[in-house]
């Protein structure tokens, strides 16, 4: 059984500063993980790809 590495990348909404970041690793099998950028200690976030969509979709009606 092969195992995958999360592959994070920074929101597209970061700004400039870093100020209010969050990193996404959406590489793996059915798992979408969500991560603070300046607070990984934190842990992750985890959600299916379908729920990741759904509130992705969700919040862009709302997005500035």
């Amino acid at each position: 059984m092969t195992e995958t590495s999360p592959s994070w990348h920074k929101s597209t909404f970061s700004g400039a500063d870093n100020d209010a970041c969050i990193e996404v690793a959406d590489n793996l099998p059915g798992t979408v993980l969500v991560r603070d950028t300046k607070d990984r200690a934190k842990g992750e976030l985890t959600a299916t790809h379908a729920a990741w969509s759904a509130f992705t979709a969700f919040a862009g009606t709302y997005a500035v």
